[in-house]
């Protein structure tokens, strides 16, 4: 994948979000990591489909799905005040799924990749590499 510098790439899982900006020259990706935003429980509720009980015993998916919305009203945020102009998304299958239902229009169609992968605790060349060769 080619990407044009500037361009933004959020790493996320249910729990951590990393960010990184594409300071290489095209076709090269030299990613930079930069702050991340603390991001907590701001959207209680956005996974309220997935009651714990017998049926789904996993409580911790209701705070993953939480986490996924938190992070997606951050990226929403960024697009609209001009921050981000291009973004990949690399996340884990179910957390990205659960990012794509909380994408405002204006941050979809700034997307220009999206990789269904776990990559957060993998190393910034790893994660740089990865997104190359894809």
């Amino acid at each position: 994948m080619i990407l044009p510098p500037g361009t933004t790439v959020a790493v996320a899982d249910g729990a951590t979000l990393r960010l990184f900006r594409n300071k290489g020259v095209k076709p090269g990706v030299l990613l930079v990591e930069i702050t991340s935003p603390r991001l907590g429980p701001t959207n209680s509720g956005s996974g309220t489909r997935h009651h714990s009980g017998s049926a789904n015993p996993d409580a911790r998916r209701l705070v993953e799905d939480n986490f996924a919305a938190a992070t997606a009203a951050f990226l929403n945020k960024q697009s609209l005040d001009g921050t981000i102009e291009h973004l990949v998304v690399v996340a884990d299958p179910r957390t990205l799924g659960e990012l794509r239902k909380h994408f405002h229009a204006d941050l979809t169609g700034k997307i220009i990749g999206q990789l269904p992968k776990d990559l957060n605790q993998r190393p910034v060349e790893d994660i740089a590499s990865l997104i190359a060769e894809a």
